[in-house]
């Protein structure tokens, strides 16, 4: 199994490498600052310009999305960057003298590819938290000849969702030729390995910056934001060392009471996601490890490689520069926006903030850009927006005032009553402390004079480029941390009202405070005061540090099983000895009914094994994950019917009824297996006899084809 697997990623990865030699003339003319041309992005910016030129084509039906048409695109995109070459030829000479670089960040990607899957393959389970969503988005869009994809859980509607991301993953699959319960988890790795180079690379080229004459510092610097970026938690794993406190029912750090007899096992590492009440709050360590492929994960490569490209501009503005990267930047707020909706948005703040600082003095102009991005934007993103419509439903102020509780709303503006949460200071110094013991620091490193109202601008004058741009991340981030102590963005659950939000704002505050604390670290220790100024500084910040980095450990080992059993890396191998006849099923659909006819199987609960059919298959069926449709549909008036109607397609004995019902929704197929006997105990089967005819038989699970 294990040298199959080798095969298998050494197979995903050339496909991969494929994609980011075809597109490296490109992006050596998208970076000419950056010391590496920025070629760890460009397997990046390769995989979303095909995904989303199979997404265009699908979408105005010029070519349907196969594997034949995927590999055309990659080879056209593979002439017009030839073209590039001989175009300018000073790229070739680049391309050579800069061989070591591209092969060592090559070497760190695959390094990377391998490790997660290799850890992945200990328990790579397509089953439990949302894998099923995900995995059936996938498999939906591969079955599916044009665009939008349909969804799974909801015919004949479109998936009602950000599934850009999930389309780049099924184009990874169209082109690898592998099949989707392996992809899926060889996905997972992959983001770890991109984000991992794209954050070497920015941290890097920050520091080349400043240290032009040799790379050695740039490049201790790279790893150092890699690794903090990719495989950091928060200083939550302080309470490894104390009793463990219930869950949702955290104890402040200072009435911690030591327990080595609990040391460490009973730590459980979910709780440093979920540590203020009611609230999510994660980060991209924990997304590999729980192994769900949503979009706020899919999209960590793409928000890295607009952070990259906002870099490049702010270290060397020029207009030429400019109207190459303003097309690319539109691009990439759509594909961010397209892949995880409140990127788009929070990117752009980043954009806007970005052009005016480095056009501060024409604000006209910056306007300008911010307009032509805007436009752009709304372009690129057009076709997705066709078929999709947001589920929130207001921004609710927190702690509202009662007189405008009484008011109830106020255009956008939801005052709603017993809504008034706030995080406690020091749950949110447990979670943010350690990005900002080295923001504080480096604060105190730039300020010369303490005459702060005097001398500000002379202490901005004096601020290099990149000081600036990891200044802006700081602010942003802080920004991104504290809107949620004040507004949420309306959904459909009561409680965890401010979760959501909370969850996609801070999960970009962390990734943007990764990047400036690897920049801030190295920073400080090269500066002769700081290196050797008072030991109980670093002996803090190297313990903070510890902290953060013993979080990956047991993250790790407990969701892997200590990394004993090895599993390999298809996805649905547990299938086997859970639903054996249901496993052979979902195979037998896979090979021998073609495009997305409907299948009826149970319906159930979100988060449960109901929807497996459908997941595992990418056959739409009536109704899903009732909860998921609900958010997705912004209704539960949508959903709810169908539950009825699906019982009574199962147990009627009316088979007039049933037909009309299968009629209804354009049944094909209706599914017999375990757990529709133990959904519906009336199954009356019979009826299915005169309205089709057996398709497939194992055991007690059956196939029926119906004939109208």
């Amino acid at each position: 199994m294990l040298f199959a697997d080798l095969a298998t990623i050494f197979q995903w990865w050339l496909i991969v490498f494929i994609i980011g030699i075809t597109f490296t003339p490109l992006t050596n003319l998208l970076f000419p600052t950056f010391f590496d041309r920025g070629y760890a992005f460009s397997k990046i910016i390769g995989i979303a310009v095909i995904s989303y030129t199979v997404f265009i084509f699908g979408f105005l039906k010029i070519l349907p999305f196969t594997e034949i048409s995927t590999i055309l695109i990659l080879i056209c995109f593979m002439i017009l960057n030839i073209f590039l070459i001989f175009k300018y030829p000073n790229i070739l000479m680049f391309l050579r003298n800069s061989l070591k670089i591209f092969l060592a960040e090559e070497g760190l990607f695959f390094i990377i590819l391998f490790f997660w899957s290799f850890i992945h393959s200990h328990q790579p389970d397509i089953h439990g938290l949302e894998k099923y969503m995900d995995f059936g988005f996938i498999n939906s869009i591969l079955r599916a000849e044009y665009l939008p994809p349909k969804d799974m859980w909801l015919t004949p509607f479109y998936i009602n969702y950000y599934y850009f991301g999930h389309l780049t993953t099924a184009v990874l699959t169209k082109l690898s030729f592998l099949p989707s319960a392996i992809t899926f988890n060889l996905a997972l790795s992959t983001i770890a390995a991109l984000s991992f180079t794209s954050a070497f690379s920015i941290g890097a080229n920050l520091l080349h910056f400043l240290h032009k004459k040799g790379l050695r510092i740039p490049l201790i610097g790279g790893l150092v934001t890699a690794i903090i970026l990719t495989f950091a938690g928060n200083l939550h794993s302080i309470y490894l060392f104390f009793k463990p406190y219930q869950n949702e029912n955290p104890v402040p750090f200072w009435q911690l009471i030591f327990s080595p007899q609990t040391f460490p096992n009973s730590y459980w590492y979910p709780n440093a996601t979920r540590f203020i009440h009611n609230t999510i709050h994660e980060f991209p360590l924990y997304s590999y490890v729980v192994s769900d492929l949503h979009g706020h994960v899919l999209d960590i490569p793409f928000v890295l490689l607009t952070i990259a490209v906002l870099l490049s501009l702010l270290l060397s503005f020029k207009i030429e520069n400019l109207k190459l990267k303003i097309p690319l930047i539109s691009f990439l707020l759509a594909v961010m926006y397209m892949t995880n909706a409140w990127d788009g948005i929070i990117y752009f703040l980043l954009t806007a903030v970005v052009i005016l600082a480095t056009q501060w003095r024409n604000i006209r102009s910056a306007l300008i850009f911010l307009f032509i991005i805007s436009v752009g934007f709304f372009l690129f993103s057009l076709p997705f927006n066709l078929h999709f419509k947001p589920f929130a439903s207001g921004i609710g102020v927190l702690c509202a005032p009662k007189f405008l509780i009484d008011i109830g709303n106020f255009g956008p503006f939801l005052f709603e009553d017993n809504h008034c949460q706030h995080s406690p200071f020091w749950q949110l110094f447990i979670l943010y402390g350690f990005f900002y013991f080295w923001t504080i620091s480096f604060l105190f490193f730039k300020i010369k004079n303490w005459d702060l109202i005097r001398n500000w601008k002379l202490e901005i004058r004096n601020l290099s480029s990149s000081d600036i741009f990891v200044g802006i991340l700081i602010i942003l981030s802080t920004l991104l941390i504290i809107i949620p102590e004040f507004i949420y963005v309306k959904d459909i659950y009561p409680a965890h009202y401010r979760a959501n939000t909370m969850f996609k704002l801070v999960y970009q505050s962390f990734i943007m405070l990764s990047l400036a604390s690897g920049y801030i670290i190295i920073r400080l220790f090269l500066n002769q005061k700081f290196r050797y100024w008072l030991l109980g500084y670093w002996t803090i910040g190297l313990l903070a540090l510890f902290l953060v980095f013993l979080y990956p450990y047991f993250a790790v080992n407990s969701y892997f099983g200590n990394l004993k059993v090895y599993s390999g890396l298809n996805g649905t191998n547990y299938l086997k000895p859970l639903y054996p006849n249901d496993y052979e099923a979902i195979l037998w659909i896979n090979k021998n009914i073609k495009g997305q006819p409907v299948i009826l199987e149970a319906q159930g609960d979100s988060y449960t094994d109901y929807g497996r059919i459908s997941a595992n298959t990418g056959l739409p069926t009536v109704l899903g994950w009732t909860v998921h449709e609900w958010l997705w549909r912004g209704t539960y008036d949508i959903p709810s019917p169908r539950i009825e109607e699906i019982t009574k397609m199962y147990e009627s004995t009316n088979t007039k009824e049933t037909k009309t019902l299968l009629k209804k929704y354009n049944v094909s197929f209706v599914f017999i297996g375990e757990l529709e006997k133990q959904k519906y105990p009336n199954l009356n089967e019979e009826k299915f006899k005169s309205l089709g005819k057996i398709i497939y038989k194992n055991g007690n699970t059956k196939i029926y084809q119906i004939n109208y």
